[in-house]
């Protein structure tokens, strides 16, 4: 650390050193040199500037393409009817895919069937051991079984 603290020394005595041939140098410049000298870093400044305003025009004409608006599927809004055991659970009225789903996870929040350790699996009661066929299943599986009962 002390060559550190000697370096910044010796780079201030070099600059008080100035040959007095500049400094009489930078006294007789004329003033227009100086206004130049001025204007030119300004003349930067501006440039820049006009880059960092083309750049995100570019972006704004990429996403003028507008997105196509997904329309539903038929075939998940047929109404279907479910089997005597998936009726017991959520009614015997015809109800598309969709429903039976959000209707069977009703059932399930409200009698509090999801597991408490791992909230993927649905634990089974007496109406649902007759629709899954198991005492378990996981909510990945539900549609899949569900499906097995509707016709």
């Amino acid at each position: 650390m002390a060559t550190a603290k000697k370096a910044p020394a010796k780079k201030v005595a070099a600059k008080k050193a100035v040959p007095a041939k500049k400094v009489a140098a930078k006294k007789a410049a004329p003033a227009k040199k100086v206004a130049a000298k001025k204007a030119a870093p300004a003349k930067k400044v501006a440039a820049k500037k006009v880059v960092a305003k083309k750049a995100p025009a570019k972006k704004v004409a990429a996403k003028k393409a507008p997105a196509k608006k997904r329309t539903p599927n038929a075939a998940f809004m047929k109404a279907l009817t479910p089997s005597a055991a998936l009726a017991a659970v959520i009614g015997s009225t015809p109800v598309p895919r969709t429903e039976v789903v959000s209707k069977m996870w009703t059932y399930i929040k409200k009698h509090g069937l999801q597991d408490s350790v791992n909230k993927r699996n649905i634990n089974a009661d007496e109406k649902l051991k007759s629709v899954f066929g198991k005492a378990q299943v996981t909510m990945f599986e539900l549609a899949g079984l569900i499906g097995k009962h509707l016709k």
